[in-house]
Protein backbone atom coordinates (compact mmCIF):
# COMPACT_ATOMS: atom_id res chain seq x y z
CA UNK A 1 0.00 0.00 0.00
CA UNK A 2 1.01 3.34 -1.09
CA UNK A 3 -0.05 6.76 0.75
CA UNK A 4 0.07 9.98 -0.07
CA UNK A 5 -1.35 13.42 1.54
CA UNK A 6 -2.67 16.41 -1.75
CA UNK A 7 -2.14 19.77 -0.80
CA UNK A 8 -4.85 20.97 1.42
CA UNK A 9 -4.54 23.01 4.84
CA UNK A 10 -2.14 22.47 7.06
CA UNK A 11 -2.09 18.33 7.37
CA UNK A 12 -3.27 17.74 3.63
CA UNK A 13 -5.57 15.39 2.62
CA UNK A 14 -4.96 11.99 2.69
CA UNK A 15 -5.30 9.23 -0.57
CA UNK A 16 -4.31 6.13 -1.42
CA UNK A 17 -1.58 5.80 -4.34
CA UNK A 18 -1.80 2.70 -6.88
CA UNK A 19 1.22 0.87 -7.07
CA UNK A 20 2.52 2.46 -10.45
CA UNK A 21 1.59 6.39 -8.93
CA UNK A 22 -0.51 6.56 -11.67
CA UNK A 23 -3.76 6.55 -9.33
CA UNK A 24 -5.61 8.03 -6.54
CA UNK A 25 -8.33 7.29 -4.44
CA UNK A 26 -9.68 10.01 -1.98
CA UNK A 27 -9.29 8.13 1.55
CA UNK A 28 -11.23 11.21 3.64
CA UNK A 29 -13.79 8.79 4.71
CA UNK A 30 -11.85 6.02 6.26
CA UNK A 31 -9.27 9.18 7.86
CA UNK A 32 -8.66 12.62 6.83
CA UNK A 33 -5.01 12.64 7.26
CA UNK A 34 -2.46 10.68 7.61
CA UNK A 35 -1.74 11.60 10.90
CA UNK A 36 -5.11 10.60 12.00
CA UNK A 37 -4.68 7.26 10.23
CA UNK A 38 -1.45 6.83 11.99
CA UNK A 39 -3.35 7.41 15.70
CA UNK A 40 -5.48 4.31 14.90
CA UNK A 41 -3.06 2.43 12.39
CA UNK A 42 -4.73 -1.30 14.09
CA UNK A 43 -8.55 -0.18 13.40
CA UNK A 44 -7.88 1.76 10.05
CA UNK A 45 -4.96 0.27 7.68
CA UNK A 46 -6.90 -2.89 7.30
CA UNK A 47 -9.80 -0.30 5.26
CA UNK A 48 -7.27 1.49 3.57
CA UNK A 49 -5.70 -1.35 2.37
CA UNK A 50 -8.57 -2.80 0.92
CA UNK A 51 -8.72 0.38 -0.95
CA UNK A 52 -5.74 0.11 -2.36
CA UNK A 53 -6.56 -3.26 -3.65
CA UNK A 54 -9.80 -1.90 -4.84
CA UNK A 55 -7.75 0.96 -6.69
CA UNK A 56 -5.31 -1.57 -8.24
CA UNK A 57 -8.17 -3.73 -9.82
CA UNK A 58 -9.56 -0.54 -11.00
CA UNK A 59 -13.07 -1.43 -9.37
CA UNK A 60 -13.93 2.13 -7.28
CA UNK A 61 -13.42 5.99 -8.72
CA UNK A 62 -9.90 6.81 -9.51
CA UNK A 63 -8.03 10.30 -10.19
CA UNK A 64 -5.15 10.68 -11.72
CA UNK A 65 -2.05 11.77 -9.07
CA UNK A 66 0.54 14.17 -10.42
CA UNK A 67 3.28 14.39 -7.89
CA UNK A 68 3.45 18.03 -8.48
CA UNK A 69 0.41 18.32 -6.35
CA UNK A 70 1.53 16.71 -3.42
CA UNK A 71 2.61 17.57 0.08
CA UNK A 72 4.47 15.59 2.22
CA UNK A 73 3.01 12.55 2.75
CA UNK A 74 3.21 14.24 6.66
CA UNK A 75 3.42 17.95 6.29
CA UNK A 76 3.81 18.59 9.42
CA UNK A 77 4.72 15.42 12.09
CA UNK A 78 4.80 15.36 15.82
CA UNK A 79 8.57 13.92 15.47
CA UNK A 80 11.65 14.10 12.84
CA UNK A 81 15.00 12.33 14.23
CA UNK A 82 17.43 12.10 12.08
CA UNK A 83 20.38 9.41 12.62
CA UNK A 84 23.63 8.80 10.58
CA UNK A 85 23.28 4.99 10.36
CA UNK A 86 26.05 5.22 7.11
CA UNK A 87 28.88 5.65 9.61
CA UNK A 88 31.24 6.02 6.72
CA UNK A 89 29.84 9.22 5.91
CA UNK A 90 30.25 10.73 9.31
CA UNK A 91 33.40 9.51 9.20
CA UNK A 92 34.03 11.59 6.24
CA UNK A 93 32.40 14.72 6.65
CA UNK A 94 34.19 15.21 10.15
CA UNK A 95 37.44 14.46 8.27
CA UNK A 96 36.42 17.51 6.29
CA UNK A 97 36.31 19.81 9.56
CA UNK A 98 39.60 18.31 10.73
CA UNK A 99 37.26 16.69 13.54
CA UNK A 100 38.30 13.34 14.89
CA UNK A 101 35.94 10.50 15.37
CA UNK A 102 35.65 8.89 18.13
CA UNK A 103 35.28 4.98 18.04
CA UNK A 104 32.01 4.93 19.90
CA UNK A 105 30.62 6.23 16.37
CA UNK A 106 30.73 2.66 15.28
CA UNK A 107 28.56 1.01 18.33
CA UNK A 108 26.56 3.64 19.18
CA UNK A 109 24.07 6.17 16.69
CA UNK A 110 23.97 9.59 16.54
CA UNK A 111 20.78 11.46 16.05
CA UNK A 112 19.54 15.00 16.35
CA UNK A 113 16.29 16.09 16.91
CA UNK A 114 14.89 18.32 13.45
CA UNK A 115 12.28 20.84 13.08
CA UNK A 116 8.74 18.61 12.50
CA UNK A 117 6.43 21.75 12.46
CA UNK A 118 6.42 22.45 8.22
CA UNK A 119 7.56 20.36 6.19
CA UNK A 120 8.71 20.96 2.36
CA UNK A 121 6.57 19.15 0.43
CA UNK A 122 8.39 17.30 -2.91
CA UNK A 123 8.41 19.66 -5.50
CA UNK A 124 8.41 22.73 -3.56
CA UNK A 125 11.74 25.20 -4.03
CA UNK A 126 15.03 25.19 -1.02
CA UNK A 127 14.93 28.96 0.17
CA UNK A 128 18.38 29.94 0.62
CA UNK A 129 18.77 33.59 2.06
CA UNK A 130 22.75 33.16 1.60
CA UNK A 131 25.02 31.05 -0.33
CA UNK A 132 27.27 31.25 2.20
CA UNK A 133 25.38 29.35 4.80
CA UNK A 134 26.90 26.47 1.92
CA UNK A 135 23.42 24.85 0.66
CA UNK A 136 23.35 21.08 0.65
CA UNK A 137 21.37 18.27 -0.03
CA UNK A 138 21.23 15.06 1.54
CA UNK A 139 19.36 11.77 0.45
CA UNK A 140 17.96 9.45 2.92
CA UNK A 141 16.08 6.43 3.45
CA UNK A 142 13.22 7.30 6.26
CA UNK A 143 10.31 5.24 8.30
CA UNK A 144 7.69 5.88 10.04
CA UNK A 145 6.38 4.49 13.70
CA UNK A 146 3.34 3.85 15.20
CA UNK A 147 3.70 3.80 19.13
CA UNK A 148 6.86 2.54 20.52
CA UNK A 149 7.50 2.73 23.82
CA UNK A 150 10.10 3.55 26.14
CA UNK A 151 12.69 1.18 26.33
CA UNK A 152 11.56 -0.96 23.02
CA UNK A 153 13.95 -3.87 21.70
CA UNK A 154 15.34 -3.22 18.56
CA UNK A 155 12.43 -6.30 17.67
CA UNK A 156 9.48 -4.26 19.00
CA UNK A 157 11.26 -1.07 17.01
CA UNK A 158 10.92 -2.89 14.03
CA UNK A 159 7.48 -4.35 14.54
CA UNK A 160 6.33 -0.32 15.22
CA UNK A 161 7.67 0.45 11.01
CA UNK A 162 4.68 1.67 9.58
CA UNK A 163 5.77 3.84 6.31
CA UNK A 164 8.95 4.13 4.36
CA UNK A 165 9.77 6.72 1.79
CA UNK A 166 12.71 8.90 1.39
CA UNK A 167 13.95 13.14 2.58
CA UNK A 168 16.04 15.33 0.92
CA UNK A 169 17.73 16.64 4.76
CA UNK A 170 18.94 19.76 3.60
CA UNK A 171 21.83 21.51 5.50
CA UNK A 172 23.54 24.06 5.76
CA UNK A 173 26.69 22.92 6.22
CA UNK A 174 28.95 26.82 6.99
CA UNK A 175 26.51 27.10 9.77
CA UNK A 176 27.31 23.53 11.31
CA UNK A 177 30.72 24.49 12.78
CA UNK A 178 29.56 27.28 15.05
CA UNK A 179 26.32 25.33 16.07
CA UNK A 180 28.18 22.61 17.06
CA UNK A 181 30.78 24.42 18.61
CA UNK A 182 28.77 25.64 21.62
CA UNK A 183 27.83 22.11 22.38
CA UNK A 184 24.23 22.25 21.94
CA UNK A 185 23.81 20.45 18.27
CA UNK A 186 22.02 21.69 15.41
CA UNK A 187 19.35 24.36 14.95
CA UNK A 188 19.69 26.82 12.20
CA UNK A 189 21.78 24.48 10.32
CA UNK A 190 19.03 22.01 9.74
CA UNK A 191 16.04 24.16 7.37
CA UNK A 192 12.73 22.60 6.33
CA UNK A 193 13.08 18.62 4.91
CA UNK A 194 11.47 17.50 2.12
CA UNK A 195 10.07 13.91 1.48
CA UNK A 196 8.77 11.64 -1.44
CA UNK A 197 5.37 12.28 -3.04
CA UNK A 198 4.65 8.88 -1.51
CA UNK A 199 5.46 6.34 1.52
CA UNK A 200 5.05 2.37 1.07
CA UNK A 201 4.23 0.09 3.88
CA UNK A 202 7.00 -2.30 4.11
CA UNK A 203 4.56 -5.60 3.05
CA UNK A 204 4.58 -3.53 -0.37
CA UNK A 205 8.26 -3.59 -0.83
CA UNK A 206 8.44 -7.61 -0.48
CA UNK A 207 12.49 -8.29 -0.31
CA UNK A 208 12.98 -4.66 -0.88
CA UNK A 209 12.87 -4.13 3.14
CA UNK A 210 14.59 -6.78 5.25
CA UNK A 211 16.51 -6.47 8.64
CA UNK A 212 15.09 -3.35 9.04
CA UNK A 213 17.27 -1.71 5.88
CA UNK A 214 15.71 -0.72 2.39
CA UNK A 215 18.05 -2.68 -0.64
CA UNK A 216 17.65 -0.55 -2.99
CA UNK A 217 19.64 2.41 -4.47
CA UNK A 218 19.04 5.93 -3.98
CA UNK A 219 19.52 8.03 -7.10
CA UNK A 220 20.22 11.70 -6.80
CA UNK A 221 20.71 13.97 -10.26
CA UNK A 222 22.28 17.36 -9.57
CA UNK A 223 21.60 20.14 -12.41
CA UNK A 224 20.32 17.06 -14.29
CA UNK A 225 23.81 14.91 -14.46
CA UNK A 226 24.24 11.59 -12.28
CA UNK A 227 25.49 12.33 -9.13
CA UNK A 228 24.84 9.74 -6.60
CA UNK A 229 23.57 5.98 -7.27
CA UNK A 230 24.25 4.22 -3.21
CA UNK A 231 22.79 0.98 -2.53
CA UNK A 232 20.69 2.02 0.60
CA UNK A 233 21.38 -1.24 1.57
CA UNK A 234 25.07 -1.57 2.18
CA UNK A 235 27.11 0.16 4.53
CA UNK A 236 24.76 0.53 6.90
CA UNK A 237 26.02 0.00 9.92
CA UNK A 238 22.45 0.71 12.09
CA UNK A 239 19.24 -0.52 11.09
CA UNK A 240 16.17 1.44 11.41
CA UNK A 241 15.18 -1.69 14.27
CA UNK A 242 18.55 -0.25 15.86
CA UNK A 243 17.81 3.89 15.30
CA UNK A 244 14.35 3.66 16.49
CA UNK A 245 15.35 1.54 19.30
CA UNK A 246 17.59 4.29 19.82
CA UNK A 247 15.21 7.00 20.05
CA UNK A 248 12.84 5.39 22.66
CA UNK A 249 15.93 4.30 25.04
CA UNK A 250 14.36 6.78 27.76
CA UNK A 251 11.07 7.80 26.15
CA UNK A 252 8.32 6.66 24.22
CA UNK A 253 7.35 7.71 20.96
CA UNK A 254 4.24 8.59 19.62
CA UNK A 255 2.93 7.83 16.48
CA UNK A 256 3.71 9.64 13.25
CA UNK A 257 7.19 10.25 14.53
CA UNK A 258 9.64 10.21 11.70
CA UNK A 259 13.33 8.66 11.93
CA UNK A 260 15.77 9.21 8.72
CA UNK A 261 18.72 6.81 8.39
CA UNK A 262 21.23 9.92 7.46
CA UNK A 263 23.42 10.43 4.32
CA UNK A 264 23.50 6.95 2.49
CA UNK A 265 27.18 6.14 1.81
CA UNK A 266 28.94 3.37 0.24
CA UNK A 267 32.45 2.63 0.40
CA UNK A 268 34.68 1.95 -2.28
CA UNK A 269 35.20 -1.65 -3.08
CA UNK A 270 38.63 -1.15 -2.10
CA UNK A 271 37.43 0.21 0.63
CA UNK A 272 38.28 3.51 0.65
CA UNK A 273 35.61 6.40 0.11
CA UNK A 274 33.48 6.48 -2.61
CA UNK A 275 34.41 7.46 -6.02
CA UNK A 276 32.53 9.54 -8.46
CA UNK A 277 29.76 8.10 -10.78
CA UNK A 278 32.27 9.63 -13.93
CA UNK A 279 34.91 7.58 -12.49
CA UNK A 280 33.57 4.36 -11.42
CA UNK A 281 32.29 4.83 -8.70
CA UNK A 282 28.49 5.09 -6.70
CA UNK A 283 28.83 9.03 -6.31
CA UNK A 284 27.14 10.38 -3.15
CA UNK A 285 24.10 11.07 -1.53
CA UNK A 286 25.42 14.57 -0.24
CA UNK A 287 28.00 17.53 -1.97
CA UNK A 288 30.10 17.42 1.25
CA UNK A 289 31.41 13.89 0.36
CA UNK A 290 32.55 14.20 -2.67
CA UNK A 291 34.21 17.97 -1.27
CA UNK A 292 36.13 15.69 0.86
CA UNK A 293 37.34 13.20 -1.18
CA UNK A 294 38.37 16.07 -3.40
CA UNK A 295 40.45 17.50 -0.62
CA UNK A 296 42.01 13.92 0.31
CA UNK A 297 42.79 13.73 -3.47
CA UNK A 298 43.33 16.96 -4.87
CA UNK A 299 44.01 19.52 -1.88
CA UNK A 300 41.08 21.57 -1.87
CA UNK A 301 37.32 20.51 -2.61
CA UNK A 302 36.19 22.19 -5.72
CA UNK A 303 32.52 20.99 -5.97
CA UNK A 304 30.37 24.39 -4.85
CA UNK A 305 27.29 23.72 -2.37
CA UNK A 306 23.93 24.48 -3.48
CA UNK A 307 23.32 28.12 -5.25
CA UNK A 308 20.22 29.69 -6.78
CA UNK A 309 19.08 28.12 -10.08
CA UNK A 310 20.52 24.53 -8.59
CA UNK A 311 18.05 21.71 -8.66
CA UNK A 312 18.30 18.30 -7.11
CA UNK A 313 16.69 15.24 -7.68
CA UNK A 314 16.02 12.05 -5.38
CA UNK A 315 14.25 8.61 -6.19
CA UNK A 316 14.33 5.41 -5.61
CA UNK A 317 13.16 2.72 -8.59
CA UNK A 318 11.71 -0.91 -8.86
CA UNK A 319 13.76 -3.34 -10.79
CA UNK A 320 11.85 -2.48 -13.97
CA UNK A 321 13.17 0.92 -13.41
CA UNK A 322 9.83 2.65 -11.81
CA UNK A 323 10.06 5.15 -9.13
CA UNK A 324 8.76 3.14 -5.84
CA UNK A 325 7.85 6.68 -3.86
CA UNK A 326 7.77 9.28 -6.56
CA UNK A 327 10.51 11.71 -6.52
CA UNK A 328 11.82 14.27 -4.95
CA UNK A 329 12.51 17.61 -7.13
CA UNK A 330 13.88 20.87 -6.54
CA UNK A 331 15.36 23.87 -7.49
CA UNK A 332 17.18 26.40 -4.95
CA UNK A 333 15.85 29.67 -4.94
CA UNK A 334 16.99 32.87 -3.34
CA UNK A 335 14.95 34.38 -0.24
Amino acid sequence: MKLASLKAGRDGRLVVVSSDLAWYADAGHIAPTLQAALDDWDRLAPDLENLATDLDHEVIPRERFHEREAASPLPRAYQWADGSAYVNHVALVRQARGAEMPESFWHDPLMYQGGSDGFLGPRDPIPLKDESWGCDLEAEVVVVTGDVGAGASREEALAAVRLVGLTNDVSLRGLIPGELAKGFGFFQSKPASAFSPVFATPASLGDWWRDGKLHRRVNVDLNGQPFGRAEAGEDMTFDFGTLIAHAAKTRALGAGTIIGSGTVSNRDADGGPGKPIAEGGVGYSCIAEIRTVETIKDGAAKTPFLKAGDTVRIWAEDDKHHSIFGAIEQSVVAG
